[in-house]
Formats: structure tokens, C-alpha cells, sequence
């Protein structure tokens, strides 16, 4: 992850937009430092790609201060295009001509000059993995080489805000840890990177902040850490060699502080659960009381809330056109 302490590649403030009677966005705050991976996740329709669209400038909204790359978006949006990428739910390729023709192609909409164009392509190429394939034509590509071959599209224009909206849907899971670590590689070189994604556990992945939207509006903001820690049923699980050190950390934990919550049994007969809000304190705490007493632990193992459960807590139930991917 990387750190959050630094100029905002995006800055929104009081974002709405509404079509006729239906608010889509509804006076939503967005701050993506540059160089860091922000995840904005919500059920279908809850105004991601609505977002993604207004930001980069392909719809107009009804209210709100927009800034992308130090820029006004309503009005600079050329200066805005000039420094964003977006790729798309679906692959924008030529499915007619080869890998590197549809690259080529981008190079001359950027009026690359010839040189710059043959390094530019080939550069791409090997970045994606994509040399051996690129004289055939894309028609004959996998899901993940389409989708490779569409973000290094979007990279022509050498972008320093990418707009991914659900990159990887449809990718097997080696395709998608394809793409994770190109986006990776990406932020490593200082891009910024806005990622709207079903997959909850590609948000958990990547992202160092993320935004839980819920019928246009930001319900929940931080790290997925954070984000967790809001959500009860964290829990410590410690399990014991024998019923001795078991019936000695029961009556060690039988007055727990504000941290811990009070032991109770586990359905493995040697084990206790204790209830802890995920913290390095609580651990500490825990640790400490029992090592105080000289109460020794044959397994500890530390169980968090994740994504899921973050996600059904804080949004509305989603309707049957409505549904969330979450693996």
C-alpha cells in the first residue's frame, strides 16, 4: 500500500447527478491522492460507473467541484482528457485487426510521430506480455489478452489517472492475478488508478482506500482495514494442549478490559473465542494476561470481518438486477 499523504489526483466535492426524478449521485466527496489505487465499490446501480463516467468527462453533472490532475472538469475538460485513461466494462479492440495494428492506431489518435509510434508499440507489447501475439488477429485472443491489449491501449497516451471500471470481469482467476500485478506495477511508477469492481476481494487487494457507495451516496471511506474494524464479529481464537491450560485461560480471561470482549467456548472443545476489535493493542492485551499467569497457548489465530460482511452491513439489500459478486 502506499502512502495517502500527498496531492490529490482527484477531488471531488458535493458530486450529484439525476435523471428526471432518480438521483443517481447524491452529493458524494471523493479525495484520491496520486499514485495510489483508489476502489470504489456499490451493488449494480448504485452509481460507480455513473461516477467513472463524470470524472472522466463523458457525462456532464448536475452539481459538485471536480478537479482531475489539478484540473477544472467543468471547465478544462480537454486538459482533463489529455492526462486520464479510462478503460471500460467491455474491451474497445478491433476484433479485425492484429494486437499491434489496434495499438498502432491509438498511437496515430495521440499524433505520435513515426519513431515514437514503433517504441511506443513495442514497448507495450512486451510490458503486456503480448510480442508473441501481435501480428495475429485479436479475434483470436483470450479474455485476459483482450484485456491486456485494452489497458495498453488506454497507456499510449502515457495517462497519469486510469479509470478501471470492473477490469476483470469475466477473467479466470490467473488472468485476473495477471492484471493485479500490472496495475500494481503501474502505481509503483506513480499512476493513479480509479477502481470501480464487483469482486470485493480485488478491492481488498489493491486498494489503499476504498468507498462503499450505497444508492448515491459514500456509506463508508477508508483502508480495507478500516473499513472491517466497523463491522462486529471480529474475534481471537486461541486453542489449548489440554483442559488444564484451557480451564486456566478461562478464569485468567473471566474480567476482560474494554478491548476484549468476554471468552466464550469454541466448537473445538480446546479452544475460546475473544471477541477484539482487530487492533495490535487488543493482541497485546490479550497476550499479555495471559502470559501474566504463565498460561500457555498451543495455536492463536486473529479473525477479522471481511469485505462481505462489510458490504452486506452497510448497504441496502441489494434487488434481483441488483446483485454484488463477492468472490
Amino acid at each position: 500500500m502506499h502512502s495517502t499523504q500527498r496531492r490529490p489526483a482527484i477531488a471531488a466535492t458535493g458530486l450529484r447527478k439525476a435523471y428526471g426524478d432518480h438521483v443517481v449521485l447524491d452529493g458524494i466527496d471523493l479525495h484520491v491522492p496520486a499514485g495510489t489505487v483508489f476502489s470504489l465499490l456499490g451493488a449494480n446501480g448504485a452509481g460507480k460507473t455513473t461516477t467513472v463516467k463524470i470524472l472522466s468527462t463523458l457525462i456532464s453533472p448536475d452539481a459538485g467541484d471536480v478537479r482531475v490532475a489539478g484540473h477544472d472538469l467543468t471547465r478544462d475538460p480537454d486538459a482533463v482528457r489529455a492526462t486520464i485513461g479510462v478503460t471500460g466494462q467491455f474491451s474497445a479492440v478491433d476484433n479485425l485487426l492484429t494486437g499491434a495494428e489496434n495499438l498502432r492506431l491509438m498511437a496515430d489518435l495521440h499524433h505520435l510521430g513515426r519513431a515514437d509510434r514503433r517504441r511506443r508499440v513495442a514497448g507495450l507489447l512486451d510490458q503486456f506480455d503480448l510480442t508473441e501475439a501481435a501480428g495475429k488477429p485479436v479475434s483470436t485472443y483470450s479474455g485476459g489478452m483482450r484485456r491486456r491489449l485494452d489497458l495498453a491501449m488506454t497507456l499510449v497516451g502515457d495517462p497519469r489517472v486510469i479509470f478501471l471500471d470492473e477490469p476483470t470481469t469475466g477473467l479466470d482467476p490467473r488472468s485476473r492475478h495477471t492484471m493485479w500485478q500490472i496495475i500494481r506495477d503501474l502505481v509503483a511508477d506513480g499512476v493513479t488508478i480509479f477502481l470501480t469492481t464487483q469482486y470485493l476481494a480485488e478491492a481488498d487487494e489493491l486498494a489503499d482506500r476504498i468507498a462503499l457507495l450505497d444508492h448515491g451516496r459514500v456509506v463508508a471511506e477508508g483502508t480495507a482495514e478500516d473499513l472491517k474494524r466497523r463491522i462486529p464479529g471480529g474475534h481471537i481464537r486461541l486453542r489449548f494442549a489440554d483442559q488444564r491450560r484451557l480451564d486456566a485461560a478461562t478464569r485468567v480471561l473471566g474480567e476482560t478490559p474494554a478491548a476484549l470482549g468476554q471468552a466464550t467456548r469454541d466448537h473445538d472443545p480446546l479452544a475460546l473465542r475473544v471477541p477484539s476489535d482487530g487492533s495490535l493493542q487488543a493482541l497485546k492485551t490479550l497476550i499479555g494476561r495471559l502470559d501474566a499467569q504463565a498460561v500457555e497457548v498451543d495455536e492463536l489465530s486473529v479473525h477479522t470481518p471481511d469485505l462481505d460482511d462489510v458490504f452486506l452491513a452497510l448497504t441496502g439489500d441489494p434487488t434481483d438486477n441488483d446483485k454484488v459478486t463477492t468472490r
